[in-house]
């Protein structure tokens, strides 16, 4: 049987407690009272035995697909997981909001997009000046470095960094990243264009062309007016890209010096 997957759970008799959620099909609930590990569950058990006593076992949820059961578990362990003994959160536990991230507002949670920082990686092959320009962001010469361009969907919020300046503009994704040749403003390639860093289409015929996203630049400043502080905990990386949804220090910090709200830019 294909719904033969049940979840179940472990109550303390003397509190009435849940301190363990499992799944599993046939006798699996019952195997927990042979353990012999050192397991924060099996010492529960031992303690509830000592007292004279067997755990409560009793199944919640039945006639489930393995997957089914695997997600009804998380979302247990997710919802009681403090006052629990399992080891681990769960299977799908990617799919849940981080525990302790009430206060903070998170992509993909409280808002479709994401805010993203993006660093800029000015050299031999992209400069900020033709990213303030034309209104795009870079990353190749391997796709190590263009495979997290990729991964932006039109709507983000982007924060570009520049190395040894700080931040330089703040955007959205208008598009999905495309080879360099691919890219067009105004129905024109980039070729068409003058460009301060022309070796942006180095190896533009094979697997290691800069790829090129769209940015709708709501604010953007020259290098020589990035905004930074030195030893005030903001964030950078050498990352292509990075969420910025566990930093609330550094998005204050944007918001204030670029005189942004990004409540108000998500709803834009």
């Amino acid at each position: 049987m294909m719904n033969d997957y049940y979840v179940y759970v472990y109550i303390d008799p003397r509190n009435y407690e849940e301190f363990y959620f499992g799944k599993g099909k046939g006798n699996r609930k019952s195997e927990h009272l042979k353990s012999s590990d050192d397991s924060e569950k099996t010492k529960r058990i031992n303690a509830i035995h000592k007292e004279g006593l067997k755990p409560i076992i009793k199944v919640i949820a039945r006639n489930l697909t393995e997957n089914e059961a695997f997600l009804i578990e998380t979302t247990l362990i997710w919802k009681l997981g403090k006052t629990l003994t399992n080891v681990a959160s769960g299977y799908f536990v990617g799919k849940f909001r981080p525990h302790n991230k009430y206060h903070l507002d998170l992509s993909g949670f409280d808002y479709q997009n994401g805010i993203y920082y993006i660093n800029v990686g000015e050299g031999e092959h992209r400069c900020w000046d033709d990213c303030y320009k034309y209104g795009f962001l870079a990353a190749g010469q391997d796709k190590k470095y263009s495979d997290p361009l990729k991964t932006l969907n039109i709507g983000d919020i982007v924060i570009a960094y520049l190395k040894g300046h700080g931040y330089v503009g703040i955007g959205k994704v208008s598009d999905t990243a495309v080879p360099v040749n691919d890219f067009k403003i105004e129905n024109k390639t980039l070729h068409e264009f003058t460009l301060t860093q022309p070796n942006i289409f180095d190896n533009s015929d094979n697997d290691k062309s800069e790829y090129l996203i769209k940015i709708d630049w709501i604010v953007k400043l020259q290098k020589e007016h990035a905004k930074w502080k030195k030893k005030f905990g903001l964030f950078t990386s050498q990352l292509i890209k990075a969420s910025l949804d566990n930093q609330p220090q550094t998005l204050h910090f944007i918001e204030k010096e670029f005189k942004v709200d990004f409540n108000n830019i998500r709803r834009l």
